[in-house]
């Protein structure tokens, strides 16, 4: 299972000793939260960020934009070294447009579910996505526990993508930990972004290679 560390845990005044720290770990991606105080009441990273520490990594950089009009910064976060983009399902109401836009620019294009929104309105869309990420916390802000009742979502989209024979990574983002990683895995999931268990510890690169004997790899 891969491993995505959420920066917007990590220690800000040592952000490239952190990102090069879970580089080492193993990590293969990062995550890397883009808010605007609007659609979720938090302020976090922008495209200057971005920039700054795409130098010293070469992990995936999987951007995820909790904003409102996220057309506005598929561009900025294409050109300061964004790999995969995420757009939330709720934050647009012309999500396709938007997907079309991600890829346009050169980059993957993720859709995101919020915990109240079925997997059911996806339906014209998972053929075109290269990712779905389901949020198993209210979206916003990080330390938040676990929604155990989103493992019968990632249940339902996984039946899906096997159904359908799509070829879509399932990312899981919000209250992992040891345990719930493992869950999300049995469920279907292939991808899961950790920021306070990571972070939050004495030893962050003891808690990614954690995650991943966990998962089995």
């Amino acid at each position: 299972m891969k491993i995505a560390p959420s920066i917007l845990s990590a220690d800000f005044a040592n952000l490239r000793k952190d990102i090069e720290m879970s580089e080492k770990a193993g990590a293969e991606y990062l995550h890397i939260d883009i808010m605007d105080g609007h659609f979720v009441p938090n302020l976090s990273f922008g495209e200057p960020i971005l920039k700054a520490v795409r130098p010293y990594s070469n992990q995936i950089f999987d951007c995820h934009l909790m904003v409102e009009n996220p057309e506005d910064y598929i561009v900025p976060m294409a050109e300061a070294g964004a790999d995969i983009i995420g757009v939330h399902y709720e934050s647009t109401p012309h999500i396709y447009r938007v997907l079309q836009k991600i890829k346009e620019v050169g980059c993957k294009a993720e859709v995101v579910l919020n915990p109240g929104t079925p997997i059911e309105v996806l339906t014209d869309i998972l053929a075109f996505v290269d990712a779905v990420l389901v949020m198993t916390v209210n979206p916003g802000f990080g330390g938040q526990k676990f929604l155990p009742n989103m493992i019968g979502k990632i249940q339902r989209l996984s039946q899906v993508k096997t159904e359908q024979k799509l070829d879509f990574e399932i990312e899981v983002d919000g209250g992992i930990n040891e345990q719930t990683i493992q869950e999300c895995q049995k469920a279907g999931a292939t991808v899961a972004v950790a920021g306070s268990y990571i972070f939050n510890d004495s030893n962050p690169m003891n808690k990614i290679k954690v995650l991943h004997k966990v998962t089995g790899d």
